[in-house]
């Protein structure tokens, strides 16, 4: 087993605009990773399996739920401070985050924005130890990038929702506890209901066979008249935007979780090319090297910056949809594309489990397609800069 030697880059000492409190939360989180994340992740990534075992580990470093009031169990942090633990996450394996992105802004966040009190109290202070877990049901197998044309649906019963239907590629499906699902009533309108494991009818089949996440847990959720007790239903918003507003806290912790997974290539290319001598010196000391290598620092502080601001207007309430969607699509496409770069500076050792980047590259192919894909937040900065709709 290497020893993790990471060493985070600033090269704009970015470290400057942040506060003690996010510096110390950061390192809590790095050091969290080095420990108990980088030693067991490349075999759970060759064995196909999430390692259960860091699940009191992410709870212990604030990832669920950083920014839910502490009266629900959460943490109470700010913006930044939620996508500085992404970071240090995502550097781990995008597995890994996506499995705290899920539980935090995906299943804790419509509990506390769209939930009452009751429910509140009932599933955010065990899901904010991991005591539960949850996943998100938006995504269906015929309704990815068009969510609005979803089918599953729930029907008044009396006293009770009976839910059919199905969800497709979700996040730690096969072992949650709850599940936040969005269907439509029999108006079409959506809504989100919160589905509990053991529930009649309701199924999580894992999905294998993956050559990207291989440590995260995915599956469907499949529901076959379901009864859903009414009390379930999230009952302070719904429509469309319902999910969507989930979806720009997930988007928006990818956007700085994505700079770990590129921080951890850059770093693990830039030692390599130091230690990897051909024709009499270290490749390092190679122009075409030193291209790569530069490139890379500059992509980084780019992505740094754009995140950073755009947490400033998180934390002040200003961040759009569009802006969040932006940075997500920049700063994936940045990581992936600075992954692959770096496989090539580690010649072919860059494809053995030996090295991060082949597993953080995998991981990425994934990470530009959920979460709304490459191409469609293209067209949300177009609408918004022209207001014309290319969607349709």
């Amino acid at each position: 087993m290497k020893p993790d030697l990471f060493e985070a880059p600033d090269y704009y000492n970015i470290d400057d605009l942040l506060t003690e409190e996010h510096k110390l939360i950061r390192d809590a989180a790095r050091d969290w990773v080095k420990r108990d994340v980088s030693p067991i992740i490349e075999e759970a990534a060759q064995d196909a399996k999430f390692p259960k075992s860091i699940i009191p580990g992410l709870a212990e470093i604030g990832a669920f739920g950083p920014y839910i009031p502490e009266e629900y169990g959460g943490a109470g942090l700010d913006q930044i401070s939620y996508g500085l633990i992404m970071q240090e996450i995502e550097r781990g394996d995008s597995g890994v985050r996506s499995t705290a992105s899920v539980q935090s802004s995906l299943v804790m966040y419509p509990i506390w924005k769209y939930g009452n009190e009751e429910q509140r109290k009932k599933y955010l202070p065990k899901l904010a130890t991991g005591e539960w877990m949850g996943s998100f049901g938006l995504t269906e197998p015929d309704h990815g990038s068009n969510p609005a044309g979803m089918v599953t649906n729930f029907k008044d019963k009396g006293d009770h929702y009976l839910l059919n239907g199905a969800k497709l590629w979700i996040s730690n499906s096969p072992f949650c506890d709850v599940a936040v699902v969005w269907a439509k009533n029999e108006e079409g309108r959506i809504h989100g209901l919160v589905v509990e494991r053991g529930m009649e009818g309701f199924t999580t089949p894992e999905t294998h066979n993956k050559w990207s996440l291989r440590a995260s847990a995915t599956g469907e959720l499949i529901f076959q008249d379901v009864k859903v007790p009414k009390e379930n239903l999230l009952p302070n918003k719904s429509g469309l935007g319902a999910p969507l507003g989930c979806l720009d806290s997930a988007r928006y912790g990818i956007s700085w979780g994505v700079i770990g997974a590129a921080m951890d290539c850059y770093d693990t290319a830039l030692r390599y090319a130091k230690e990897r001598v051909q024709f009499g010196k270290p490749i390092a000391g190679f122009q075409l090297q030193q291209k790569k290598l530069a490139e890379m620092i500059t992509e980084i502080t780019k992505a740094q910056l754009l995140a950073l601001r755009l947490g400033q207007l998180k934390n002040e309430g200003k961040a759009t949809s569009a802006q969040i969607s932006m940075a997500k699509r920049n700063n994936v496409d940045m990581a992936l594309k600075i992954a692959r770069e770096a496989r090539q500076i580690l010649g072919g050792m860059g494809i053995t489990g030996e090295y991060s980047i082949m597993r953080h590259m995998m991981n990425l192919e994934s990470v530009i397609t959920y979460e709304g894909t490459h191409d469609i937040h293209l067209l949300i900065t177009g609408l918004d800069i022209t207001g014309e709709n290319a969607f349709k």
